[in-house]
């Protein structure tokens, strides 16, 4: 699962997106990058494998003052991981450059009708369909970034998360997103973008959580605006203060995060009953399960939608659904779910499984059930 964080202030950019990168590494990834800009000159590095590899070809980076800087973990999806495919990538005029995580579905069509504008490809990635089409609609409708960045996502299908920047801009960097998560960080005269939230938690303890469909054009020593990429409309979102122990997320002495989840795996059973065991009664009372009892015990059908791992789960669940409550099960792979027409109705159950946070198949998924009428149900 990729991962983006991005820095707009008045301190060096660098050190900030770097470590914030490294915060990310427990999502998974196979290459790196990170791009800064002072006002006048924009350097970018990118590298296929650890973070550490990208370390250690940013030694101009090191010594390059950029107040604003967007950066990158990419796990691949469109093309293989190399440094070529890796993030940021830039618009035919290196004008506007981007980070992105999600899938563009509809990303051939668009490069198709790109390339008969006359625009040129080196990678293999959706993102580069997608910064070139942000900068085709900026140069034909004459528009600023903001503008462009919402023209073109109405254009896109698919889910992303998205960071960009405009040589032409340099007190601006437009987000986005779309079934991928993303937030902002507030501090003193400054903006962080993550992801999560841990790229910023030693900046800032106030942070917005971008909704879906939420986009934000985000400038120095001006208000931010928040609009609806749908229709631009402004939107007026919640400052929450984070009172997350930046220790927990850490990987406190393990060599890496899979290791820590193993050994975390007694506690975690432990936090997740603690409050929800009832030792004297010899149950486990689950109040998002309580407080629609009633649907299950009406219920005709339930399908579990989920991908990879999840999916898994999603088998153990049909057994054990069957067993014991002796209600029909079906589970189903959600890329292919919500593909075909399914035979669901008010009288099922949808339980999405997620094992990622959030997945577009599975938020597809979700869409299409939803529109069947049925009750979904997430874990």
């Amino acid at each position: 699962m990729c991962g983006i964080v991005g820095y707009l202030g008045s301190k060096n950019a660098y050190p900030i997106i770097l470590k914030g990168l490294k915060r990310l590494e427990y999502r998974g990834y196979d290459s790196s990058g990170i791009c800064l800009y002072n006002g006048n000159k924009l350097i970018s590095s990118k590298a296929k494998g650890k973070i550490s590899k990208l370390e250690k070809r940013t030694s101009k980076l090191k010594t390059f003052h950029g107040n604003i800087g967007i950066g990158h973990t990419r796990w691949a999806t469109h093309g293989e991981p190399n440094d070529i495919n890796a993030h940021p990538h830039s618009s035919n005029s290196n004008q506007i450059h981007i980070v992105h995580n999600g899938i563009i579905e509809n990303y051939s069509s668009l490069k198709e009708g790109l390339v008969g504008e006359g625009f040129t490809f080196h990678s293999d990635t959706d993102t580069e369909v997608l910064v070139n089409l942000i900068e085709y609609i900026q140069i034909k409708e004459g528009v600023k970034l903001g503008e462009a960045v919402q023209l073109a996502l109405n254009q896109v299908v698919g889910a992303y998360a998205i960071a960009v920047i405009d040589v032409k801009k340099p007190d601006e960097i437009v987000v986005a997103r779309l079934g991928s998560p993303l937030c902002i960080g507030i501090g003193e005269d400054e903006y962080f973008i993550g992801s999560d939230v841990t790229p910023f938690l030693d900046h800032t303890k106030k942070a917005i959580y971008l909704k879906d469909g939420e986009m934000a054009i985000i400038r120095n020593h001006k208000p931010t605006q928040y609009r609806k990429i749908v229709d631009n409309s402004f939107t007026n979102p919640t400052v929450e203060k984070l009172e997350i122990d930046l220790a927990k997320i850490q990987k406190k002495g393990y060599n890496h995060f899979m290791l820590k989840e193993i050994f975390e795996q007694p506690s975690a059973v432990v936090d997740t009953l603690r409050g929800r065991l009832k030792l004297k009664e010899g149950m486990i009372k689950l109040s998002g399960v309580d407080d629609y009892i009633d649907k299950f015990m009406s219920a005709n059908k339930i399908t579990i939608v989920a991908c990879g791992t999840s999916w898994h789960a999603g088998l153990i669940a049909e057994y054990m659904f069957e067993k014991i409550a002796k209600i029909p099960v079906e589970v189903e792979y959600a890329s292919e779910f919500r593909y075909r027409n399914p035979v669901i109705d008010k009288s099922d159950i949808v339980i999405a499984i997620s094992q990622s946070g959030e997945t577009a198949d599975t938020l597809a998924a979700i869409k299409l059930a939803k529109k069947h009428g049925s009750f979904v149900y997430g874990i």
